[in-house]
């Protein structure tokens, strides 16, 4: 080997070295940093994330629902220019839940938005679009946009659609509550109201309404007291409601209601005609996809026969999060003409709910 090759063997080298640390500074210079991907919260449920970046869970979700009515009653069909056709609503419901650890307990919120599309008969009055939850929650402490915890806690009538043909309660009112769970299968509430807003019960002081309430539950069902006072017309109601789980596959509720009234007019609290009123039905779990419920409601009437509504219907998850419920209703409401074509009589109701 001569000097010329020596030198020329050791340019090369140098040049390869050289431009393979230049290739390795490239590459180095052009490899992405690590992604913060979106980690699962398991500590409230199912379908919980962490806001990246933060120590906040949050759940989205919500459902699309498509419901046809015919017949008579409140969930019948309605009269056009003379002629009986179907009731026909679409609504798409919007859903967040948060949650996150504090030193003073868990700090939560909760909101639903409804966008509603429905005929014009059943539409009057209601708006296309709603807030219907808004609260924040620390501990037992909430304060914001919810349902009356008359409603609430004592629990919705029952498992069919139509479960309010004879009112239970209010509904929309902004509240400040405290719910007190003794963890020995106690609780209780206590909840100051302001009303629906716009509304004939709409506080018109300082003075809110008042609603407290107490709850044991256990294995076998549960056991629930509530109390409503109404400061706009200083008037009250109270509901007692049982609950029995029979078994697996069978649960039973009744539930009461007695309130005063001026004039025979209804209250905050006691929707219902009469004094008093009375609800009751159940649920048999046919299989994991079809559970039928049923549900008898009567209440005592102005001076007149008082109101009867009865519902039944199967609860059918064809794929899972779509359900199809077929329902049958009859009411019979004397003196009032509840809803057109005929307040007396029979009807159909058909729901597709997707939940997601």
């Amino acid at each position: 080997m001569n000097i010329k090759s020596l030198l020329l063997g050791s340019a090369a080298a140098l040049v390869a070295v050289s431009g393979a640390r230049a290739a390795d500074a490239v590459n180095v210079a052009a490899e992405p940093e690590p992604a913060e991907y979106v980690r699962v919260c398991d500590t409230y449920g199912t379908g919980y994330f962490y806001i990246p970046g933060t120590e906040t869970c949050l759940r989205i979700g919500g459902y699309v629902r498509v419901d046809f009515g015919m017949g008579d009653g409140p969930y019948g069909g309605h009269e056009v220019n003379g002629d009986d056709t179907y009731h026909n609503r679409a609504r798409l419901s919007l859903r967040t839940w948060t949650g996150s650890e504090t030193e003073l307990g868990t700090l939560s919120t909760f909101t639903e938005t409804r966008f509603n599309y429905q005929d014009e008969n059943h539409g009057a009055g209601i708006d296309p679009i709603t807030l219907n939850f808004a609260w924040v929650q620390l501990g037992g402490f909430r304060v914001g946009k919810d349902e009356s915890a008359f409603t609430t806690f004592a629990g919705y009538a029952g498992g069919v659609i139509a479960d309010d043909m004879i009112a239970y309660g209010n509904f929309d009112t902004n509240l400040i509550s405290y719910t007190l769970d003794a963890g020995n299968g106690f609780s209780g509430i206590i909840a100051l109201e302001m009303g629906e807003a716009g509304s004939a019960y709409e506080i018109d002081s300082y003075m809110p309404h008042v609603v407290a309430g107490a709850k044991y539950a256990g294995g076998w069902g549960a056991a629930t007291g509530v109390f409503g006072y109404d400061s706009v017309n200083e008037e009250w109601a109270g509901k007692v409601r049982v609950d029995v789980n029979v078994n697996e596959q069978i649960s039973l509720f009744v539930m009461g209601g007695y309130g005063t009234e001026d004039n025979g007019s209804s209250n905050n609290y006691k929707p219902w005609k009469g004094n008093w009123a009375v609800w009751g039905g159940g649920s048999f779990k046919v299989n994991d996809k079809a559970t039928v419920n049923a549900q008898v409601s009567y209440d005592e009437g102005n001076g007149d026969d008082g109101d009867l509504a009865v519902a039944a219907n199967v609860d059918y998850e064809l794929v899972k999060g779509l359900h199809v419920i077929p329902e049958v209703t009859y009411s019979d409401y004397a003196g009032v003409n509840k809803s057109a074509p005929d307040s007396e009589g029979f009807g159909g109701y058909l729901r597709f709910q997707r939940n997601f």
